[in-house]
């Protein structure tokens, strides 16, 4: 198909289906999702003003805390408002340009929170096997860089998304049935050939995915083995516990990433369609919903901070300079 023809068949907007199937009760599911969206917003806007307020916290554990937060406030803020609006108002309509930054963004920023799971796997590695040396290693510098070497890494990895889709012909309607601009789900509605999309979003994935993974996985082997030859049982204990945050953040990442990768991909056919829409949504909002609440409770420094807050200066801050919680 020549490029005129392709121009002529791109649409001036797309309509979002929100969740097919259960158009009835859009209002129903929409009320779990704002609340987890309040509780996103309010605690990772609160992590990230205590962490710039608290001189206790001006670590290079909270700084990639913070801007996990960030990361993760901006991730579900690209999508929710979106889909309340579908499901509240019934505007369902995106501009297709819109749709495109939607779709980068979405895709930009999951990964973003991958590799800050990563730095932060890094970060414990250095702090356990390297103690004394934690303070010179990650400077402010090397956080930085670290954080703009992450983030450049996604954005020249996702910006090829909006030009391939973008080149696609649109001549099978323009209703996405999805409550947000997903890749490969603006992809199919094409009637071209979105081969290139699929592989070369399923080289990004993995590109992404397992290189943050294996960094991952790399970081705790050389944490357990330093653990393990701790002679002492409690000093052991000490060092696993302030890993147990990141642990759990990985883990409420990853589990819904996974379910949502695979079942798109070789086992979409034998769940149901609205299962995977849902749980493509909780991909993007569960791990900002629940990574304050994880951090809130797992770590000692951030309980001292939001209890100080609240109190007022009445307490005072403790901080191992070994940075073992």
């Amino acid at each position: 198909m020549s490029g005129d023809n392709s121009s002529s068949l791109t649409p001036g907007f797309f309509i979002l289906n929100g969740i097919p199937g259960l158009e009835a009760t859009h209002i129903w599911i929409s009320l779990p999702f704002c609340f987890m969206y309040i509780i996103a917003v309010v605690g990772n806007c609160g992590l990230i003003y205590l962490i710039s307020h608290e001189e206790a916290l001006h670590r290079p554990m909270y700084y990639f805390l913070a801007l996990l937060s960030f990361t993760d406030v901006t991730l579900c803020t690209t999508t929710v408002p979106n889909m309340l609006c579908i499901f509240w108002f019934n505007l369902k309509e995106i501009d297709f340009n819109a749709c495109l930054a939607q779709m980068f963004f979405v895709h930009m920023l999951t990964g973003m929170e991958s590799g800050v799971l990563m730095l932060m796997a890094l970060d414990r590695f250095v702090a356990i096997c390297y103690p004394l040396r934690y303070a010179t290693i990650l400077t402010n510098t090397v956080i930085a860089k670290a954080g703009f070497a992450t983030f450049l890494r996604n954005v020249m990895l996702i910006i090829p998304f909006t030009f391939l889709t973008k080149r696609l012909p649109y001549c099978r309607g323009n209703f996405i049935p999805h409550t947000y601009c997903d890749h490969m789900s603006v992809a199919k509605v094409s009637c071209g050939n979105f081969k290139v999309n699929a592989i070369y979003g399923l080289m990004v994935a993995l590109l992404i995915g397992v290189s943050d993974i294996c960094c991952i996985s790399v970081s705790y082997t050389m944490i357990l083995l330093a653990v393990m030859s701790l002679s002492s049982a409690d000093a052991r204990h000490k060092a696993f516990s302030t890993c147990t945050s990141h642990m759990c953040a990985i883990v409420i990442t990853y589990v819904p990433a996974f379910f949502t990768f695979f079942t798109h991909r070789f086992g979409g056919h034998n769940i149901p369609h609205h299962i995977r829409i849902i749980v493509a949504n909780l991909y993007l909002l569960l791990p900002p919903t629940m990574n304050p609440i994880v951090y809130g409770v797992k770590t000692k420094q951030i309980r001292e901070g939001v209890i100080k807050f609240l109190l007022g200066d009445k307490i005072s801050f403790t901080y191992d300079k070994r940075n073992i919680d």
